[in-house]
């Protein structure tokens, strides 16, 4: 929580001395009036002043006897115990803080798929007392450039084969200073001590920023605590999925989405489980890897389960016991074909970067087709109008949410469009029934949701205006049945420009080079003019109707 700052020592809200030598964290934190309440009134979310989350994950199984096993597997025979990950997050932790500089409160950021070696500097520089900034593999310079400034980051671990959008990114950059590659740092690992003692870290200490995309386009970053991480274990995965340590998690959300983060690392270390991590993970990639890694968890968006079923029969799945289905509104359309394939309910969940992970679901035995569920114990929710004010059941409004997990913008005015009256607005339209499940409207803002991303129609206007035939263009989602929605541009031309299918794809893959490539137009139409208001603002939801 927000804290004062005394020369370099920074006294948190709770009274707690910081383990922080950069204290740029605490400087950015919204203030007490600003932020949600969190609630820790459950006994599973009470956590000891001092808190390093690391040593909850990984080095409590080896203390306690179960070093021997599994931690993480990876195609091309990757087997990692739970002491050779300890080993390893300790190496590279020790090149962190000696050759590297790091210090606690720095923020690294890192850039690679879903790997082990992603795994162990993630966890290593947590352990460390810095604060990871992990990030999409798709995303280019100028997104990656976003994220540098906004976050101040001097120090970037990056898998060698993503290394040229980041050194685009250096080139421009006056904060971010060394990009070091997974291969050298690996190789220096190598001869670094085995044995690391973790930062004596406050419970209160920032460890995680997630970045995720405002409807502008320009990127917010949420900022989360040890003990956040830890909670959303303790309340979702322990009350509602319930894994065991027995358990083998895999899935295809990145690990740079907090989705991916909970589902394939936190959620099966603190346990003792294992993981399976696959870089390469469409619905025709993960169900040979089901078959090979034989896992009982899956974690993926409703789109890829839809997109499996006509697959199942070449595959051996049969290993799955619990599938989590996020990222996305489930349609109870893929939730009876899924079962009826398989034998298996979806677990239907909502979460957010800025709640860090899932807070309405249910287990197995609760879930009603068609609803999201229940508040995750240790979260409440409640529908609310327009005005703020609690709507009856029945009545769609927005979603307000609250729990030991919130909202915390850095430096952000965008805080107060977030978080009301202590409750978190997370900008989706749900309604309750009279039991207390909660079943998803629509999203009440323009971002566009496909296959699980989120992309803001606006950023992909600003690509399309700098292609020299574009004079103004307007970007909304459209259904679609595969991906839940689609990017579709409207685009006015230049008078000296002629629309043809060919230009259609020149300026889609101008999109392509120009941000991420999921974030693309599918489809693209050209009109004669844009439905503006009087005073020229552009109307967005003229557009949605508009049929092509």
């Amino acid at each position: 929580m927000t804290g004062s700052v005394t020369g370099s020592v920074v006294t948190l809200r709770s009274g707690v001395v910081s383990a922080h030598v950069d204290t740029f964290a605490a400087r950015g934190l919204p203030p007490p009036e600003l932020q949600p309440a969190f609630l820790f009134d459950r006994p599973e979310l009470v956590y000891p002043e001092r808190l390093n989350c690391v040593t909850a994950f990984v080095d409590s199984h080896v203390a306690e006897g179960r070093g021997g096993r599994t931690a993480i597997l990876a195609p091309g025979g990757l087997h990692w115990t739970y002491a050779d990950l300890a080993a390893e997050v300790n190496r590279v932790a020790n090149v962190l803080t000696g050759s590297l500089g790091m210090v606690p409160g720095n923020r690294v950021l890192l850039r690679a798929p879903n790997n082990p070696t992603m795994v162990a500097a993630y966890l290593a520089v947590i352990k460390a007392g810095g604060i990871v900034v992990a990030t999409m593999p798709l995303l280019r310079a100028k997104e990656l450039g976003q994220i540098v400034d906004k976050a101040e980051i001097a120090l970037a671990l990056c898998d060698d084969r993503l290394t040229d959008e980041l050194t685009r990114t250096a080139a421009g950059s006056r904060f971010l200073k060394q990009v070091v590659t997974f291969s050298a740092l690996r190789e220096e690992a190598a001869g670094a001590s085995a044995d690391f003692a973790p930062v004596d870290t406050a419970r209160d200490d920032v460890c995680l920023f997630g970045f995720t995309s405002g409807t502008t386009g320009e990127p917010k970053c949420t900022m989360h605590f040890h003990r956040d991480l830890l909670a959303i274990c303790d309340a979702y995965a322990g009350n509602v999925l319930r894994p065991t340590a027995d358990d083998r998690f895999i899935g295809s959300p990145p690990l740079a989405f907090t989705f991916g983060l909970g589902g394939l690392v936190l959620f099966p270390l603190r346990v003792g489980a294992s993981t399976v991590l696959v870089e390469r993970a469409s619905p025709a990639d993960l169900l040979p890897a089901i078959a090979t890694f034989r896992p009982t968890i899956c974690f993926t968006a409703p789109t890829a389960y839809r997109a499996m079923i006509p697959l199942l029969g070449d595959h051996d799945w049969r290993s799955l016991r619990k599938c989590v289905s996020a990222g996305e509104a489930l349609p109870k359309a893929t939730f009876d074909a899924w079962q009826a394939a398989t034998g298996l309910t979806l677990m239907d969940g909502i979460g957010a970067t800025e709640m860090l992970h899932i807070f309405i679901s249910a287990p197995e035995a609760a879930i009603r087709p068609g609803a999201t569920g229940k508040p995750v114990p240790g979260y409440e929710a409640k529908v609310i109008g327009a005005d703020g004010e609690d709507l009856p059941p029945g009545t769609p409004g927005r979603l307000a949410v609250r729990g030991p997990t919130g909202c915390r913008y850095l430096a952000d005015a965008r805080q107060t469009n977030y978080v009301a009256n202590g409750w978190n607005i997370t900008g989706d339209a749900y309604k309750m029934d009279a039991d207390g499940y909660f079943f998803f409207q629509a999203r009440t803002d323009d971002m566009i949701v496909s296959a699980g991303y989120n992309i803001a129609g606006p950023e992909v206007e600003d690509a399309l205006h700098k292609h020299p035939a574009v004079a103004e263009c307007g970007v909304v989602g459209a259904p679609d049945e595969a991906r839940g929605q689609i990017v579709k541009a409207f685009v006015v031309l230049r008078p000296d420009s002629v629309a043809s299918a060919s230009l259609i794809e020149e300026l889609q893959d101008f999109v392509k080079n120009s941000i991420a490539p999921y974030k693309y137009p599918r489809v693209v139409e050209f009109v004669a003019a844009l439905p503006r208001t009087e005073t020229g603002k552009l109307q967005r939801f003229k557009l949605r109707g508009q049929k092509s």
